[in-house]
């Protein structure tokens, strides 16, 4: 167990040496099916899993711009190591909507990690003072690593359930120790296979009312602005950001294996021909553009966040749209080069191969469809 600093100092810009360390063990991670042991030390040593809980409840509290960029780079070193740091960093970030004392406990454990799951696939139960939970939830990254799981769960008071003012169900976000859960080995993945986003249930466990919470800005028990970035547009950003670090990290193996392999026919270098130098330039180009404009969009609505204001709805949607081009971006970028990189690229033990395996993984997340909501 890894004993944690309270509080946490602010986590900076990814380093050479943790990007080498991350590099070396991303291969044996992929192979094991888990984070290396060195990788697991590295994440707790430099706060990463709580770099967006409250700086009142011993996180770091990073300024989201200054992790996203963090969570770009680190995915840009290994794919697995990214997303299992955003996924459950980002589940952390729940603790700016705990109550205050729950918020210090959870974040103070040793060796801290929230997974979890965002699919209301369970119940809760009202009983007494608290809640009877049941059910069984997917894909619940770093899920070995865990010492705490976030989920959603439809709200039941005396086996019927609980209607919202829509007339739909009523679901509520609830947080547990690991303790009281049952993990199970059902992740199987061809890609991000290191983040170990296996499923886990939870069968009849009661908790105090104080383990439910609302994510909202209005329902935020930390007040700063962090915690008044609307959640569906920090899941955006935090998955394409990890998407791009891939691509980008794909077309740097990429551009050399191109460049030294031969055209059977031409009888010459694909490095050499100008209309593969084009392709291959204009893939880094068009994802850098797309990278430029999600940032601008992202810099210039967390500083009006900053400054007290409401999220704007219209530049909300402008973030996402640009998350999903950046997402598409890289998925081009990426496809349009494979083809031209070789048997050495479709060898599982390569390292350009986990990357696409990776990022084809990555991509298939439910908030990266190719498309936004009508």
């Amino acid at each position: 167990m890894h004993e944690t600093p309270f509080p946490r100092l602010a986590p900076g810009p990814l380093s050479p040496l943790d990007a080498e360390t991350i590099m070396a063990h991303a291969a044996p991670s992929d192979e094991a099916g888990a984070l290396a042991p060195a990788l697991q030390t590295l994440l707790h040593e430099r706060g990463w899993l709580a770099m967006l809980a409250p700086v009142a409840a011993g996180g770091a509290e990073l300024a989201l711009p200054a992790a996203v960029r963090l969570e770009e780079a680190i995915a840009s070193a290994d794919g697995g190591t990214g997303w299992t740091v955003t996924l459950c960093a980002g589940a952390a970030w729940f603790a700016g909507f705990l109550v205050p004392d729950l918020a210090r406990e959870i974040i103070g454990t040793p060796g801290l990690c929230v997974g979890g799951s965002g699919a209301p696939t369970g119940h809760a139960e009202r009983e007494g003072d608290g809640y009877r939970l049941g059910g069984q939830w997917d894909i619940a990254t770093g899920a070995p690593l865990a010492t705490h799981y976030t989920f959603n769960a439809m709200l039941r008071e005396g086996g019927r359930p609980l209607l919202d003012p829509q007339g739909g169900p009523r679901i509520r976000a609830f947080i547990v120790p690991a303790q009281s859960v049952r993990m199970q080995p059902t992740w199987h993945s061809i890609g991000l296979r290191a983040t170990a986003s296996h499923s886990f249930s939870i069968d009849g466990v009661w908790v105090g009312a104080r383990h439910g919470f609302d994510i909202a800005p209005e329902h935020a028990t930390a007040p700063g602005p962090l915690y008044r970035f609307p959640f569906v547009t920090l899941a955006f950003v935090t998955l394409a950001a990890n998407v791009a670090g891939m691509a980008k990290h794909f077309l740097g193996l990429a551009g050399p294996l191109i460049a030294g392999r031969r055209h059977p026919l031409a009888g010459r270098m694909l490095g050499e021909i100008p209309e593969v130098v084009w392709v291959v330039r204009q893939a880094g180009h068009d994802l850098a553009a797309a990278r430029a404009h999600f940032y601008l969009l992202l810099d210039a609505m967390w500083e009006r966040v900053c400054r007290d204001a409401a999220p704007d709805v219209g530049q909300a949607h402008a973030l996402h749209a640009a998350s999903l081009a950046l997402v598409e971006a890289g998925r081009i970028a990426v496809d349009t080069l494979y083809p031209f990189c070789g048997l050495h690229a479709a060898d599982g033990r390569s390292d350009i191969n986990r990357v696409w395996r990776d990022l084809h993984t990555a991509t298939q997340h439910a908030m990266l469809l190719p498309l936004q909501a009508p």
